[in-house]
């Protein structure tokens, strides 16, 4: 389990002050498509995008829109090696 201090970057997230459904739309077509894209607008704002990215995947967060990218995006990353490979492509 991650320390308290881990989780800290919590407290720096510019969501944290969104309404939490912007970031679990539900539906794959229309209106959700949108509002995935509102939610990737806060995240653009964000200077925890990356903490926030790499928690999602560690704890498998499979909803919602997490570190600026959608469920579809987070499941990409997974099936081309995850954090791995990320860190390799920002290094």
């Amino acid at each position: 389990m991650r320390s308290v201090a881990a989780m800290d970057w919590r407290h720096h997230a510019v969501c944290r002050d969104e309404d939490p459904e912007l970031f679990f739309p539900i539906g794959t077509s229309g209106p959700a498509l949108l509002q995935v894209e509102q939610a990737k607008a806060v995240c653009r704002r964000c200077s925890v995008t990356d903490q926030c990215l790499q928690w999602a995947l560690e704890s498998g967060q499979d909803a919602g829109v997490w570190g600026g990218m959608s469920e579809e995006e987070r499941r990409a990353v997974k099936r081309r090696g995850g954090l791995r490979v990320l860190r390799a492509h920002s290094a």
